[in-house]
């Protein structure tokens, strides 16, 4: 099931809400949360049971890791009140071969399934999850959660799909604020204007672009230099919707049940600096990898060379993380060598004019998106000859062709307001994406806009057209670009 689908915006999301603040108001908490936890599995599972069997499974086994943890904590400490060193001692070390054992399995379970090309829904952000609960465990920070708290951690379908990659920190103490349980109004205002808004950029930007996209990159031989400049635009742009629609949609589902997920997504293309862009896009598998990976690596405790070899390794794992593909691993190779130089030269720190460093990063990171994108390097290496050699013509029917069928430019043909399509295929095409890179440099975006947000009737006639445009556009569900990650 996903969010942009007829049967998740009109028969599931209605009845999670309601369901769940119906059971609130007779004052049956644990139902109403048994019942998001319920409503969560039937997400997972519908359509493939066994992805929810699968996330079952990891979720008791991972708990299993969880008790031994906290029992060698406890034989620990009772050695160690008992001035057993080497009982202590003994101790950690079980404590540490625990947790090493429990990692080792999560990632081998989510590579398996990443190099079979049979991806369970949500896999690879609910792994990063479990993963940072067994860390924090042995690190004694979830000592007062029970189980029954851990499972609603786990089971809250807004954050499933691609994240955010939610701590225990960051939702179990929101699980226990007491006027959590009441239907605010405010909140399910503000979180209908975000799921709005965020479900219009995915239906009716991302997918417009895509058409674009996938267009172009089926024949990328015969793309011109304008053609093959606009191919690539436009994948910033899918990517950045797409993306950015989902984490609006995500926050928008989860402020609706009163609670606050981690911001994930944060005009990222208004970075000067590709250190700045990973502050800015997919802002909680940036704090996971660091947190969890490049800390223990030692960080930039270690010295200049070591710390520069940190920030590689921690690249390169996010590209296998996307994908067993060569791309993805070129991509992240870029994104770490972008970052070393970044580190090593003190760019952030250049008196260079800002609007100059924006424009420089977003060119940086359209051409390593368009490695991201290709089929293999080849492909990507082609598009690039393509954009250097293929010489300045007019934007053809042949990329825009799909995108110009869409209903909106049909209905402007239909109204005689473009009479010059037939002779300028791309003139559409272009515009949106000129109004789009304005709209990414310059607006406000969602959690900006909803953060203090008054609810009124222009706001819920937005809703509203939104949502009735948007459920009208739905000729095809279109999976999330993250989903295959």
């Amino acid at each position: 099931m996903y969010f942009n689908s007829y049967v998740f915006i009109l028969f599931f999301l209605p009845l999670s809400v309601i369901g769940y603040f119906l059971l609130q108001k007779r004052g049956w908490r644990k139902a109403a949360a048994v019942y998001i936890i319920g409503m969560t599995l039937w997400f997972c599972g519908y359509g493939n049971p066994w992805n929810a069997v699968i996330f079952v499974l990891l979720i008791f086994m991972n708990y299993g890791f969880v008790i031994l943890l906290r029992h060698k904590k406890n034989r620990t400490v009772a050695a160690g009140s008992g001035e057993n060193a080497s009982d202590t001692k003994n101790g950690s070390r079980q404590k540490k071969w625990v947790l090493t054992a429990g990692i080792l399995l999560d990632v081998v379970i989510l590579i398996f399934f990443k190099i079979s090309g049979r991806l369970p829904l949500g896999i690879s952000f609910y792994t990063f999850q479990l993963i940072a609960y067994l860390v924090d465990t042995y690190r004694a920070k979830c000592e007062d959660q029970t189980f029954f708290e851990y499972l609603q951690f786990m089971c809250f379908f807004p954050r499933f799909l691609q994240g955010p990659i939610v701590l225990q920190e960051d939702f179990i103490p929101q699980l226990r604020v007491e006027n959590r349980s009441i239907l605010s109004y405010d909140h399910l205002g503000r979180g209908l204007y975000s799921f709005a808004l965020g479900l219009g950029k995915k239906v009716l930007l991302a997918d417009s672009l895509a058409k674009i996209v996938s267009q172009g990159y089926a024949d990328v031989a015969a793309l011109n230099s304008t053609e093959a400049l606009l191919v690539m635009v436009c994948y910033s742009l899918q990517l950045y919707f797409d993306f950015s629609g989902y984490c609006d949609m995500a926050s928008g589902m989860a402020l609706m049940f009163n609670v606050n997920l981690p911001v994930n997504f944060h005009s990222p293309y208004k970075a000067a600096s590709i250190s700045e862009f990973w502050d800015r896009w997919h802002i909680t598998l940036t704090r996971f990898f660091t947190r969890y990976v490049y800390i223990p690596l030692g960080g930039s405790r270690k010295g200049t060379a070591r710390t520069l070899l940190n920030i590689m390794i921690i690249f390169l794992l996010s590209g296998f993380w996307h994908g067993t593909n060569w791309t993805f691993l070129v991509w992240g190779a870029l994104h770490g060598l972008c970052m070393v130089f970044e580190r090593v030269t003190g760019y952030e720190k250049w008196k260079l004019p800002h609007v100059l460093k924006v424009a420089w990063n977003f060119v940086l990171t359209t051409f390593a998106w368009s490695i991201f994108r290709a089929e293999s390097l080849s492909q990507a290496g082609q598009l690039w000859n393509r954009l250097f050699t293929g010489g300045i013509g007019k934007i053809s029917g042949q990329i825009t062709s799909v995108f110009n069928d869409t209903m909106e430019i049909r209905l402007l043909v239909r109204m005689k307001l473009l009479p010059f399509l037939s002779g300028y295929p791309g003139v559409p095409a272009v515009a949106m994406t000129v109004v789009l890179l304005i709209a990414c440099f310059f607006m406000k975006n969602t959690a900006q806009k909803t953060e203090q947000m008054k609810w009124n009737a222009w706001k819920m006639l937005v809703t509203v057209g939104l949502l009735f445009w948007s459920v009208m556009s739905l000729a095809d569900i279109t999976q999330f670009l993250y989903v295959n990650f």
